[in-house]
């Protein structure tokens, strides 16, 4: 028997995050490489086209991403920077920063847009969809724990 598989469920589950999130990580930035963005600003840009109906904040953005907002700043200026994203102030308080995909953003991502199917098709080649609910389900219940603790 490998050592391996002596470790407690919740503790291999706990490290194995760890090592898939890096490893996730940097074969995403590998796939990414030659369209010059990385992992970091897909997530963002897929976050800020994905999950609001307006443009979004920056402490949104840094909420829902599991983020700084530090960090996500600077990764949304360096998307500016490239063409790919818009920050501007909100125009009912000049406090707040609003992110939005700039007008040349969908043309760059759907360039893209095979390269990242392919790379999520492998990542979840012979993953049926009954286990990806399982583990949506224990991620939630995750995510609701983290929040939790954040709070106390």
């Amino acid at each position: 028997m490998r050592k391996i598989d002596q470790i407690p469920n919740h503790l291999y589950i706990f490290g194995s995050l760890f090592i898939l999130a890096n490893r996730v990580d940097t074969l995403m930035e590998r796939a990414l490489s030659k369209f010059g963005v990385s992992s970091k600003q897909w997530f963002l840009s897929i976050c800020v086209a994905s999950l609001f109906d307006e443009d979004p904040s920056l402490k949104e953005l840094a909420k829902v991403s599991g983020s700084s907002h530090q960090n996500v700043k600077q990764v949304a200026l360096k998307l500016e920077q490239k063409d790919l994203m818009n920050l501007y102030k909100d125009p009912k308080d000049a406090r707040v920063t609003r992110v939005r995909l700039s007008a040349s953003s969908p043309v760059f991502w759907a360039q893209s847009d095979g390269d990242a199917q392919k790379f999520l098709s492998d990542l979840y080649e012979g993953v049926t969809e009954e286990e990806l609910n399982v583990v949506r389900k224990v991620f939630e219940k995750l995510e609701r724990n983290l929040e939790s603790m954040e709070e106390k």
